[in-house]
């Protein structure tokens, strides 16, 4: 049997995903979260054989989630499911250390065949958007230059996010200037949601 950790935020999307996945023959769902640091110490105590992983979560993301298993549970393989089907975000999570990478429009069919090929030692990732990583191309943002858009997707004004992130506001106006030229766009809103849509930030 494989045993699957499945971690979802929404609660009717979890116990679907455990329903249908518990329905195969060769996979039990030892245990279930809803947040990062339950994900966490979820799959220490119970050492699963796969985690499967969503992305947006209420205290951080499956991403940051993905790094901690590869690093302190390194025999757990990871795939991460999610809505947001970003290049950004593949990127991220195959830098992670996360061994498949799909998204939640796919028949659970499809989703039980890359877990045991995930387990087998094959990496899984949804072809459409492997194909947008690769014409994408890399993150041009700093990781800096990441912290400040992601602060200012919101809408707040430099003086909000120079308090936010403990900076000067003209070291806040020099990211977001650098950003705006990196992403091509005409002000910090277009480039913050240039970021997010791109799974930079």
């Amino acid at each position: 049997m494989i045993r699957l950790l499945l971690a979802e935020d929404q609660g009717m999307m979890r116990g679907a995903l455990a329903l249908l996945l518990g329905l195969e023959s060769d996979i039990e769902v030892v245990a279930q979260a809803g947040t990062v640091a339950e994900t966490l110490e979820t799959a220490f105590r119970v050492r699963p054989d796969v985690a499967l992983l969503d992305i947006q979560m209420p205290d951080g993301n499956g991403l940051d989630a993905a790094a901690v298993l590869r690093e302190k549970l390194p025999g757990c393989r990871v795939l991460i499911l999610t809505t947001f089907g970003r290049p950004g975000y593949l990127r991220r999570a195959m830098e992670a250390g996360a061994a498949g990478f799909l998204v939640k429009d796919g028949p659970v069919e499809e989703l039980a065949a890359a877990i045991r090929r995930v387990l087998a030692g094959e990496r899984v990732i949804d072809p459409a958007l492997a194909a947008a990583a690769l014409s994408t191309g890399p993150n041009p943002l700093t990781d800096r230059e990441q912290h400040v858009l992601a602060a200012a997707v919101d809408g707040a004004t430099i003086a909000d996010i120079a308090a936010r992130l403990h900076l000067s506001e003209s070291t806040v106006r020099n990211y977001l200037s650098a950003a705006i030229g990196k992403t091509g766009t005409r002000n910090r809103i277009e480039a913050a949601h240039s970021a997010q849509a791109n799974g930079w930030i």
